[in-house]
């Protein structure tokens, strides 16, 4: 018994030798490990800001570095119009050395990492009134486990809420809690997460109260880094119902089972990717209307010509934007985009790299389904590079597009469905009377569509079909020329305009 006594001991005095060691060593690396990191994070806060018309960095304020712990502070700034102009974030993070960290030890988990962070917000003038709504706690928290490859993993809490934002405006949140995990250099990234509710009550002075309820968010990404520096992956949302209560009726628009999927991938030195969106189901006063769905997709698109176009967009377009705001507030005429010589050079290039790579955008599916029919639209855009930027409006979209395809499908019993639920909340009572006006409504569109000879009847569906290539139009199986296709919509478009 003394000698197991012993051999146990002598493991705590050896671990405690690694581990005191290991601290120090930790401690003597941190610093520079911390500096390394925050480069990254501003890399990554700066490629997350374009287009944003605003800016974020993060500093180390200060570091107290002891054998087995350290304390740091950062600071998060952001300028610019996505922050109203300027805001603040003060953290504290308390950071345990490893290899093996005591809150580690007391979990049971023994595999050795670099360190183990606690952070959290600080409070300051501009974040004291969610302190306050979070009852004193620190409103964001978290804990990270950094290996001694850099790879990471924790998780991020913000705490549940409920706070006035200001005289008309109350916001109620019930927490949301993510897992992160991350690769060595943060090459791969993996996230997930889960909210259970949010509510959003404006009550402006002067009209009826809007009140938005949020239920049942879960968030997952899976990440990798592109040879270009950002991130493509899978991102995916869902709402298990989100509910908007509004007007002088109070009416109630609820959609439930909404998705939102989205995925992006580079091959070889161009991009491609698709979004995909459902709505499981869309209610109004308690009524059914029905769901829906769109996907959108895109290919071929040249990745470095996009970065260059990105890069001017925010050296020129955007400073160009922000003085044509201020301009518009003092009353004075918007000032010109200044351009040299070069950087239109580099636009034009990099405009005809995008269109050599034969970039290729897609409206896969937008429908709509009721009841008792679906009615649906998809759009195919192939692009090209034509022979010169400079040409004529009609032979540069010729030669600029080297495949169009659409495709409409309009449901007559769809809308029929739609014009009853519209009788229903409206005030009609009588089953006969809302059948009969819904299927004239049903009607007086399809006569419509047919009348103007842009759309034919297929069964119940109004279905109109058009095919562009190689300069030839298919429009409804009617073959014809760019030059006839404008012809003859022009014509038929007015026709319905001396209809209406």
């Amino acid at each position: 018994m003394n000698k197991s006594a012993g051999v146990l001991l002598g493991i705590v005095v050896a671990v405690g030798a690694i581990s005191a060691g290991g601290a120090w060593y930790t401690g003597t690396k941190l610093e520079g490990v911390l500096q390394t990191s925050i480069a990254d994070a501003n890399k990554e806060l700066q490629a997350a800001m374009v287009g944003s018309n605003g800016s974020a960095t993060l500093e180390l304020v200060s570091l107290d570095r002891k054998l087995f712990t350290s304390t740091a502070h950062y600071r998060l700034k952001g300028e610019g119009e996505l922050f109203n102009g300027n805001a603040e974030l003060l953290f504290v993070d308390h950071i345990e050395h490893g290899p093996l960290p005591f809150s580690r030890l007391i979990s049971l988990k023994w595999l050795p990492v670099m360190a183990t962070s606690h952070y959290e917000l600080e409070k300051n003038p501009q974040t004291e009134k969610w302190f306050a709504a979070a009852n004193g706690q620190s409103p964001l928290k978290g804990l990270v486990n950094m290996g001694y490859d850099r790879s990471a993993n924790g998780t991020l809490e913000l705490l549940p809420l409920d706070i006035a934002l200001d005289d008309n405006t109350k916001f109620k949140f019930s927490g949301l809690n993510l897992n992160v995990d991350s690769s060595s250099e943060a090459q791969k990234v993996k996230v997930d997460g889960y909210m259970d509710s949010l509510t959003l009550l404006l009550s402006p002075a002067d009209k009826p109260p809007v009140l938005v309820e949020l239920n049942g968010l879960t968030l997952a990404s899976n990440l990798n880094k592109s040879s270009f520096g950002f991130y493509l992956g899978q991102n995916t949302l869902e709402l298990t119902s989100t509910k908007a209560t509004f007007g002088d009726k109070k009416s109630v628009l609820t959609l439930k089972n909404f998705e939102q999927k989205t995925s992006s991938e580079e091959t070889g030195t161009t991009l491609g990717g698709r979004a995909d969106y459902k709505v499981g189901e869309i209610n109004f006063d308690g009524k059914n209307i029905g769901s829906a769905q769109m996907a959108w997709s895109m290919k071929n698109l040249d990745t470095q010509s996009l970065m260059d176009l990105v890069q001017v967009y925010q050296t020129k377009l955007q400073p160009y934007e922000a003085a044509s705001t201020a301009a518009a507030e003092n009353g004075e005429p918007a000032p010109e985009l200044q351009m040299t010589e070069a950087e239109e050079a580099k636009v034009r290039s990099a405009v005809n790299k995008v269109l050599e790579s034969k970039p290729q955008l897609a409206l896969e599916n937008f429908s709509f389904k009721t009841t008792n029919g679906e009615s649906r639209f998809n759009l195919s855009l192939h692009l090209a590079k034509p022979q010169n930027l400079e040409l004529p409006p009609a032979e540069l979209g010729k030669q600029l597009i080297s495949l169009l395809d659409a495709n409409l499908q309009l449901s007559k019993p769809m809308i029929a469905d739609v014009a009853a639920l519209q009788a229903q909340l409206d005030g009609q009572t009588d089953a006969k009377l809302i059948a009969d006006q819904s299927n004239m409504a049903a009607e007086m569109v399809s006569g419509m569509a047919l009348g103007t000879q842009l759309a034919k009847l297929e069964g119940t569906d109004i279905v109109s079909k058009l095919h562009y290539a190689d300069n030839q139009v298919d429009f409804n199986g009617q073959k014809m020329s760019v030059e006839q296709f404008i012809g003859f919509v022009m014509s038929k478009a007015g026709g319905a305009g001396a209809l209406r």
